[in-house]
Formats: structure tokens, sequence, C-alpha cells
């Protein structure tokens, strides 16, 4: 009988053959488009200082919490993040008004973790899975900051919760495994 890890071992290994040794690496993505980045705005183009394109008046404007609804902070936030402005991206989260809503705490989680202060992103990415058990994502970006600090076993068991939770053909579950496999991931 074979336990548990030896199964994990064996799937990550399959699966890291069969990606090939030379896949690149790509950042986990939200959900609903988990391949692609987010595409760039004015908010990472003309901007500057934290500033947010303000659609309606054509301007960069500072966000504030009365002047955005929370999808489009977090929409501002996630290209900050992907454009690497981690700081930039934590404002605008704490912006939003619904501090539970499982994406702003994952990504809360993200940009502390890129910023160095792993510990810190950490607590975020459990309060996202305490809010949404399910939330993929959040498990992906969790077991990635595992597997940076060595802790490999924590890892495969967030792969294996992914998994569990049908997320097997997913994005979080490839980066994840890739991350386990060697490969950078974000």
């Amino acid at each position: 009988m074979r336990t548990a890890a030896n199964r994990i071992c064996r799937l990550i290994l399959a699966f890291g053959l069969a990606a090939g040794l030379s896949a690149p690496a790509f950042a986990v993505g939200d959900e609903s488009d988990e391949t692609k980045p987010p595409p760039k705005t004015e908010t990472t183009t003309k901007c500057a200082d934290g500033k947010v394109w303000d659609k309606k008046k054509k301007e960069c404007v500072a966000p504030k919490k009365s002047s955005f609804n929370d999808d489009d902070l977090f929409k501002a936030a996630r290209e900050f993040a992907y454009a690497g402005q981690y700081e930039n991206a934590i404002t605008v989260l704490n912006l939003a008004r619904n501090q539970k809503d499982p994406r702003i705490l994952n990504y809360l989680g993200y940009a502390n973790r890129k910023a160095g202060r792993t510990e810190l992103g950490m607590s975020y990415y459990r309060k996202a899975l305490q809010a949404d058990g399910n939330y993929i994502l959040a498990r992906s970006y969790m077991g990635q900051a595992l597997v940076e600090e060595g802790d490999i076993q924590g890892a495969r068991v967030q792969l294996v919760e992914i998994r569990d939770r049908g997320g097997e053909n997913t994005w979080a579950y490839r980066a994840l495994l890739q991350s386990l496999n060697g490969y950078r991931t974000y």
C-alpha cells in the first residue's frame, strides 16, 4: 500500500515530465481568466505614484473608497501587483469596503509576500481560506510561499487540497505543481 505522500510525489514527477523541463514560469491569474495577466490600462501605463485611472474623469486620481467600487479597486490592485508595484496594490486593496472578500485578502497576501513580508502574506492567505475554503487561487499562492520557505510537505498538502476541491485542471494547480518541480511561479 502506498502512502499519500508517495502518490503525490509520483503525480508531481509525472506531471513535471509531461510538462517538459523547459516549461516557462507563469503567474497565477484571476480564476475567471487564469492564464492571462490583467490587461495593462492607463493605471500602470499613464498614472504614477499609486494613482488609478478614472474612466469617467479620464485622468489619474488618488484612489478613494468613495470613488471606486470594490471590483474596480481589485482590478487596479491586481494590475499593480502584476506590474511589481506591491505597495500601490496594498494601498488600493486597503480601500476596499469588503475587507473580508477572499479576492482582496488573497491579493493582500500576494502583494505582501512579494514585497518581502512573507509571514504577513501567509496570514492574509489563511484569512482568504477562512472566508472561502474552496478559493484555490489562495491555496496555490500559499503553496508557492511554502515552497519558497522550504516547506515542501505543506505545499503538497495545498496541492492535494486544490485537487480534492475540483481544481486539478486549473492554472492554480499547475502553477503550484510547477513551483514544486522547481519552476519559478507567482
